[in-house]
């Protein structure tokens, strides 16, 4: 994508005085909001700074006045999207719950804009809301008593369980709807018609399988990973 560096000048600079033909002043956080939407109806790879230009209702050329490039602009969106996560949430002292809470809080925010949480997922964005989100959870695990090499470690762990699950679990709701029925229905097809005699142990929990793969596994597997950092806690 095109580096647009030499274009992107200071906020105080760049702000757009008069609102678009659509109403809207132009502004860095408009502008992210509007790329969010947009992502999420068609997907980052079918996103382009044209077709934001258009819900606008600017020029294309003037958001390069506040982003580097197309690059830079959806790390924006995958920074918002960490930030819509956390946002309100306050820590309680407790390390477990609040663990807890954050894991939650970012996979219901991917469930929310699956398709940004496909792109905000493998991306490090370094910006505000990243940074804050990884202070924060680094604060959880040095104060409750983790070194800081295990601090560090657990962190990882962590985060890449709850992004991991928030792609599989997005991934999943961004499906047309067709898809999805075909694919649930699979549970109560395929996999209750086989005999007993091949299968005994899918045909014995048939019923189970239907039910429990229709949700996502993240709680349970949040749960058990706070199990095992609470087993590596030091006394």
């Amino acid at each position: 994508m095109t580096d647009r560096t030499d274009r992107v000048v200071p906020e105080t600079e760049r702000r757009r005085r008069r609102p678009t033909k659509h109403g809207t002043v132009l502004s860095e956080r408009a502008i992210v909001e509007t790329a969010l939407r947009l992502v999420g109806q068609h997907g980052a790879q079918a996103f382009t700074v044209r077709r934001l230009g258009i819900a606008l209702g600017a020029d294309p050329s003037a958001i390069y006045r506040y982003f580097h490039s197309t690059d830079d602009l959806l790390l924006a969106v995958a920074d918002e999207l960490i930030g819509l996560g956390l946002a309100g949430w306050q820590p309680t002292g407790h390390w477990r719950a609040d663990l807890r809470e954050v894991g939650l809080r970012i996979h219901a925010s991917s469930l929310a804009h699956p398709q940004a949480a496909v792109l905000a997922a493998y991306r490090t964005t370094g910006r505000a809301n990243e940074i804050r989100a990884i202070e924060t959870m680094l604060g959880i695990l040095r104060e409750a008593g983790f070194p800081d090499p295990d601090a560090v470690a657990l962190y990882h762990a962590f985060i890449d369980q709850a992004l991991g699950f928030a792609v599989l679990d997005s991934a999943a709701v961004a499906l047309p709807a067709t898809a999805q029925r075909a694919d649930n229905g699979v549970w109560d097809t395929a996999y209750r018609d086989l005999s007993p005699t091949t299968h005994p142990h899918i045909t014995a929990t048939a019923d189970l399988l239907a039910a429990d793969m229709r949700r996502s596994a993240y709680p349970l597997a949040l749960d058990l990973l706070l199990d095992a950092l609470a087993a590596r806690l030091p006394s």
